[in-house]
């Protein structure tokens, strides 16, 4: 199991921008697909971006493609999702996740396909 702890959430105006960072720890971070999930209220929690064990395959929501950006460093046990363009919609909050298995594709869009999650950071966007 690993550890996923999230940071960076907070309260920004529309058009404004936010950086999240998501740390991990106990166990081998690179070999797993990793994800950036969102909630809002009353709402289904869904994918917001992934990124595969390298980093040379993302994947992206169709309404945050060209405004958000993941990458991870493995070096660090690290990942990002750098959110530009913020939009009141965006408003939410914001999980990190590593999936279950390595066999786990980097366009996946499903939660039951990740087994470890971080505590969630509110990210609240206002008009």
């Amino acid at each position: 199991q690993v550890q996923l702890v999230e940071s960076g959430g907070g309260l920004v105006q529309a058009g404004g921008s936010l950086r999240l960072s998501c740390a991990a720890s106990g166990r081998t971070f690179s070999s797993y697909v990793m994800g950036w999930f969102r909630q809002a209220p009353g709402k289904e929690r869904d994918i917001v971006a992934a990124i595969s064990y390298g980093g040379g395959s993302t994947y992206y929501a169709g309404s945050v493609k060209g405004r958000f950006t993941i990458s991870r460093d493995n070096a660090k046990n690290t990942m990002y999702l750098q959110m530009n363009s913020l939009k009141p919609e965006d408003t939410a909050v914001y999980y990190c996740a590593a999936s279950k298995y390595a066999s786990v594709k980097v366009n996946t869009t499903r939660p039951s396909d990740f087994g470890s999650w971080g505590q969630g950071t509110q990210v609240t966007v206002s008009s």
